[in-house]
């Protein structure tokens, strides 16, 4: 009689989430403290095992720069740095990070980028707002607004 074992191999990272490249970690703190960018995407390699930066928005592009900077069928992570006044007339910003997952990426890349999100967030510090979206309206410049109650 033979028996046949099974061996299940899981990858260190998929656990814990996707290592984050130290480039992502310098730029957000660049794009934090000296304000050098509007916004950064993310995109996961899967081949590197790690998130490295795709597109570094410059502070003068608008939050439509930012969204077209973003494909439409593939997952992505994004920072945008979004300045408003208070009623009070006083500037603000805050750091509002985006987990874009569109029901037309595939279903391999939505879950890497699921069980990579809490890992990434955790070494991005100074994120103040998180949006979860599968489609454009939910990330639109109303419920950015809205999520600052403007």
């Amino acid at each position: 009689m033979t028996t046949c074992v099974c061996v299940c191999v899981v990858q260190a990272n998929s656990a814990s989430g996707m290592h984050v490249n130290d480039e992502c970690k310098i730029k957000f703190l660049e794009l934090k403290a000296k304000r050098t960018y509007r916004f950064i995407v993310f995109k996961i390699d899967e081949k590197a095992q790690q998130v490295q930066i795709e597109k570094l928005g410059n502070p003068e592009e608008t939050y439509d720069d930012f969204t077209s900077s973003i494909p439409d069928d593939e997952c992505r992570y994004a920072v945008y740095d979004f300045d408003f006044t208070t009623e009070d007339n006083c500037q603000k910003s805050k750091i509002f990070f985006i987990a874009w997952s569109p029901d037309t990426s595939r279903v391999r890349s939505k879950m890497l980028y699921a069980s990579s999100k809490d890992r990434f967030k955790r070494e991005m510090e100074g994120i103040q707002v998180e949006l979860q979206a599968t489609d454009p309206s939910e990330m639109s410049l109303d419920i950015i607004k809205g999520r600052l109650n403007l």
